[in-house]
């Protein structure tokens, strides 16, 4: 008992000597930041380069557009119209995007993952099966799906590097409006990063995981 009081002590003591806190956007340290384009940027940082706050101007807080419908027209019958950083500069560490995702029925939203950012959804019209699933540690919780059959009006959480989709299960197209807690999400799609690489993955190592064919595997490389 006394080695066990002693470890804890110690635990506090490097706990409170090194203090530490996890973060993805950093808090703005002025009004804005409204981002340089890449192409004129000076220097290369952890997100964009500020214009001179003399130069700004309300177009870089404005974007238009949201009120057109996506072209579903796709092998997924989905599309996104994203309003990010590169399209709203004024977003620079502000740490927000905001999506709209147009779905046809039985279109999807194949699986994947943000790997900056927690994903919230608003479901304005249609109705959509949406769910994420959890990580896998050493416990009975893992790789545990939790979804759901969304009405419009509904409003569902998808946490950060968490695998998640989204399916149009109604008769009607879906329209998602999805909100971001970072300028920049990234989006890392589970079949495209396992199949679609270039180049390929060794179809050896595929096999292996899958436990498939390889003549399963070499389609897959081939249809992405």
């Amino acid at each position: 008992m006394a080695v066990a009081g002693i470890l804890v002590t110690i635990a506090i003591t490097v706990a409170l000597s090194f203090p530490f806190s996890c973060s993805y956007d950093l808090d703005p340290l002025q009004d804005f930041c409204v981002a340089v384009t890449d192409t004129v940027a000076a220097a290369f940082v952890n997100g964009k380069v500020c214009k001179n706050p003399k130069l700004v101007t309300p177009e870089d807080f404005h974007a238009s557009g949201f009120h057109i419908p996506g072209n579903t027209m796709n092998s997924l019958g989905f599309a996104a119209n994203v309003a990010d950083v590169n399209r709203i500069p004024g977003l620079n560490t502000l740490g927000l995007t905001v999506v709209r995702v147009d779905i046809e029925p039985n279109g999807v939203v194949p699986p994947h993952t943000h790997p900056r950012a927690t994903e919230i959804i608003v479901l304005l019209e249609g109705t959509l099966y949406a769910g994420f699933v959890t990580s896998n540690p050493n416990d009975n919780t893992k790789n545990r799906l939790f979804a759901k059959i969304l009405k419009a009006g509904d409003v569902f959480v998808f946490p950060i590097g968490l695998v998640h989709f989204q399916r149009n299960v109604g008769n009607t197209k879906a329209m998602v409006i999805v909100a971001f807690n970072s300028q920049n999400p990234g989006v890392i799609s589970v079949a495209n990063s396992v199949f679609g690489t270039q180049p390929h993955i060794s179809p050896e190592v595929l096999t292996k995981s899958f436990q498939l064919d390889r003549k399963v595997i070499d389609y897959l490389q081939s249809k992405f």
